[in-house]
């Protein structure tokens, strides 16, 4: 009969689209300071996200840079203290991973250490871009930013 519906049944419910999952936000951190400067930000923000209870991926290009943020991450404040591994040493339990490659594990917050966009950036709900250093990183940084812009990522942006 026009204008009538199919009864909803279970079969119907089965079949139906999931919900798709909400985008990635990216947050870029814009910094008047230098690289190192820019290190210590990175410092507060997992400090931050790890008390809130987000896993986090600190996305690191080589091992040099990951083995630096590694000894930061001890050091960087004597009154606090973050748990975190290299993603050589991190299994189930590790919130915080440093490296080149996520564990299958992390989806919470990514932190952007790379020149270029992290490949599998989308499996997080949110990544960080930290903006600090010479022209060439900010070069760099207004590429990353155009990426995510032009495939109508969320962006936001903070001048500290």
């Amino acid at each position: 009969m026009p204008g009538t519906q199919a009864p909803v049944t279970a079969a119907c419910l089965i079949d139906a689209p999931n919900e798709p999952a909400p985008m990635t936000r990216i947050t870029f951190y814009i910094l008047q300071g230098s690289y190192q400067q820019g290190l210590q930000t990175l410092c507060r923000i997992t400090e931050k996200a790890s008390a809130q209870g987000h896993s986090i991926f600190i996305h690191a290009p080589d091992q040099n840079l990951a083995q630096q943020m590694d000894i930061l991450l001890w050091t960087w404040n004597e009154q606090s203290f973050i748990a975190h591994d290299l993603a050589e040493q991190a299994d189930e339990a590790s919130a915080v991973v440093i490296g080149k490659s996520p564990p299958e594990h992390l989806d919470g917050v990514l932190i952007n250490l790379d020149p270029e966009v992290p490949p599998v950036f989308s499996r997080f709900s949110r990544v960080v871009e930290i903006v600090a250093g010479d022209e060439a990183q900010k070069a760099a940084a207004r590429e990353r930013f155009r990426f995510y812009k032009d495939r109508g990522y969320p962006l936001e942006t903070h001048e500290l």
